[in-house]
C-alpha cells in the first residue's frame, strides 16, 4: 500500500512506498494533448526533467510518447534507410548491406523479446536484461554488439526527433569485444605471396596489398577509373553482393589513391591481356567471386607454405607499407578512405613512429641534434 501526495514543486508527485519515496514529474504536451510523465529517486533529478522538458515542448523537440511498438518504429527507420532519407551519424546513407544486417539483427535477437513492446515504454533494464540472456547463450561479443548497433541508431533517432524521453541505450553493460592484432604482411612476404598466386589473380590482390581499396572498391572498379599516366585510380564506387554498384562506404570513401610502381605493373599486363573494357576485375559488367578468388589463392599458398592472408588483411598492409614508407597519418587517412582521422590513429597508431622503445630514441636524437 502506498500513499501520494502532491510536493511544492509545480508538476511533481511524490509517491511512499517501502522502499522509500518515488517522485514523478509530469508535463503537458499541447501539441499532442497528453500528458507524460517520468519518475525519478530524488526530488533534484525530477525537478532538473521537468524544466529540460518545458524547454523542449516550447521548442518542439519533444512529443509525447506514442503507441508504436519497437518492431513498428524499426520498419520505419529501415524504409528510411533504403530511401536515403534516415542517414549515419556521419550524414552519409546506410549501405545496402548495412540495411541487410541490421535487419537481420533486429529479427534474430531483439524481436523475440521487445518486438512488440512500444517504444517508450522500453526501459534500460529490459534491454540490459537481453544482453544478459543473449550473452547467458553462449553468443560471441560482436554477436551481441550488433543486436545493440540497430537499437541504438533507431532511440537515437526517436529521441532526437523528440518521440522518446529518454534514450534507454545509453550506458548499457555489453561484452568487450576483444580481437588480436591484423595480419600484416612485411614487404618481402607481400611480394612472396603474390609471386605464389595463379598469373591472373595477381593483379587483384596487388591491388588490395598496394592500393589499400575495399573488397566491394575492388569489385566495382572500372577501368575508365584507372588512370595510369597520371598515375592515380579514382575510388567512385563499390558493389554490393545484392544491389549491384552502389555508392563508397562513406563520402571520404570517394578518393584518389596513388598508383605504386609494383601495382602499376601488375595494371599494365592485364590491360594489355583483357582490353581494358568494363571492369578491371571481372567480365564485362560482372565482378569476380570473392569465394573463388580466395579458395584459388589459399590453395596456392598452402602449396607454396605461406601463410593465408584475406583481402581485407592485405588493405592493412597496404596501411602499414605506407607508413612504414614515411607518409604522413593525413594523406593515410584520405588513401583508406577513412571517414576521419581518428579512425586512422586508433587503428594504425601502434605502426606509426615514435612509439614505446622507439620514442626514447627520437627524443635523443632531437636533443642531440638541438644542443650541437
Amino acid at each position: 500500500m502506498s500513499k501520494s501526495k502532491r510536493t511544492a514543486g509545480e508538476g511533481i508527485t511524490v509517491r511512499e512506498t517501502k522502499r522509500g519515496p518515488s517522485y514523478m514529474a509530469q508535463v503537458w504536451s499541447q501539441r499532442d494533448r497528453k500528458r507524460i510523465t517520468k519518475s525519478f529517486s530524488t526530488l533534484s533529478a525530477a525537478k532538473a526533467w521537468r524544466r529540460d522538458a518545458l524547454t523542449a515542448l516550447d521548442k518542439g523537440t519533444m512529443r509525447a510518447p506514442v503507441a508504436t511498438t519497437l518492431r513498428e518504429a524499426a520498419g520505419r527507420f529501415l524504409e528510411g534507410a533504403r530511401r536515403g532519407e534516415v542517414r549515419n551519424r556521419s550524414g552519409d546513407a546506410y549501405k545496402p548491406s548495412a540495411i541487410r544486417g541490421y535487419e537481420q539483427a533486429l529479427r534474430l535477437r531483439v524481436y523475440p523479446d521487445l518486438g512488440d513492446e512500444r517504444l517508450g515504454s522500453i526501459r534500460r533494464v529490459d534491454l540490459q536484461d537481453l544482453a544478459d540472456r543473449l550473452v547467458a547463450k553462449g553468443l560471441a561479443a560482436s554477436t551481441v554488439g550488433m543486436a545493440f548497433v540497430p537499437l541504438k541508431a533507431i532511440y537515437r533517432r526517436a529521441a532526437n526527433r523528440g518521440e522518446v524521453a529518454v534514450n534507454p541505450c545509453t550506458g548499457l553493460d555489453l561484452p568487450a569485444i576483444r580481437s588480436g592484432r591484423d595480419r600484416i604482411a612485411d614487404p618481402a612476404e607481400a611480394a612472396a605471396l603474390l609471386a605464389a598466386l595463379p598469373e591472373q589473380d595477381r593483379p587483384l590482390w596487388a591491388m588490395a596489398m598496394y592500393a589499400g581499396l575495399r573488397r566491394g572498391e575492388i569489385m566495382g572498379l572500372r577501368w575508365s577509373d584507372v588512370d595510369l599516366r597520371a598515375g592515380v585510380i579514382h575510388v567512385e564506387r563499390s558493389w554490393d553482393a545484392v544491389e549491384g554498384p552502389v555508392g563508397p562506404k562513406s563520402q571520404k570513401g570517394r578518393r584518389r589513391v596513388p598508383i605504386a610502381t609494383d601495382l602499376r605493373d601488375y595494371l599494365v599486363a592485364l590491360k594489355l591481356r583483357t582490353g581494358g573494357q568494363g571492369l578491371v576485375f571481372g567480365e564485362g559488367e560482372r565482378p569476380f567471386r570473392p569465394d573463388q578468388v580466395r579458395l584459388r589463392a589459399e590453395a596456392a599458398w598452402k602449396e607454396a607454405a605461406l601463410q593465408r592472408i584475406t583481402l581485407h588483411e592485405c588493405r592493412h598492409t597496404f596501411a602499414s607499407l605506407m607508413i612504414a614508407a614515411g607518409v604522413n597519418a593525413k594523406s593515410l587517412s584520405e588513401y583508406m578512405g577513412h571517414a576521419n582521422i581518428a579512425i586512422t590513429y586508433d587503428r594504425y597508431g601502434h605502426l606509426m613512429p615514435g612509439n614505446q622503445a622507439e620514442a626514447a630514441g627520437l627524443l635523443d636524437a632531437y636533443l642531440k641534434r638541438a644542443r650541437s
